[in-house]
């Protein structure tokens, strides 16, 4: 099993794909106007518990430094434009995500 990340800025959902298919979609809050989400092609490159802070639950590291996918300390961000880059999820899809995504997986951020 082949599992890959697309996150949609501008529906703002990260969509989970299995062999080209996809499994799960979830809703997500990107980065604000000063602090875009960067568009590219990344990869996961750590994963951690409990990071502490706005983190929630879960952070999962990409390939572009400062950058990640993780949980949020405020669900009521979930949807909007608020982040400083990162992608924020609620806490219980992130761990979802996490349980099924290794280090390794490409993800692809697209407008």
């Amino acid at each position: 099993m082949a599992y890959r990340i697309i996150v949609d800025l501008s529906d703002r959902r990260l969509h989970l794909l299995e062999d080209n298919t996809v499994i799960h979609s979830y809703p997500i809050a990107i980065g604000k106007m000063l602090t875009q989400t960067p568009v590219g092609e990344y990869t996961i490159v750590n994963k951690a518990p409990n990071p502490g802070g706005p983190f929630g639950a879960f952070w999962m590291g990409l390939s572009r430094p400062h950058y990640g996918i993780h949980g949020t300390d405020n669900p009521a961000s979930i949807g909007q434009s608020v982040s400083k880059g990162c992608i924020r999820m609620h806490n219980a899809d992130v761990l979802a995500l996490s349980r099924l995504v290794p280090i390794g997986t490409r993800v692809t951020i697209r407008e």
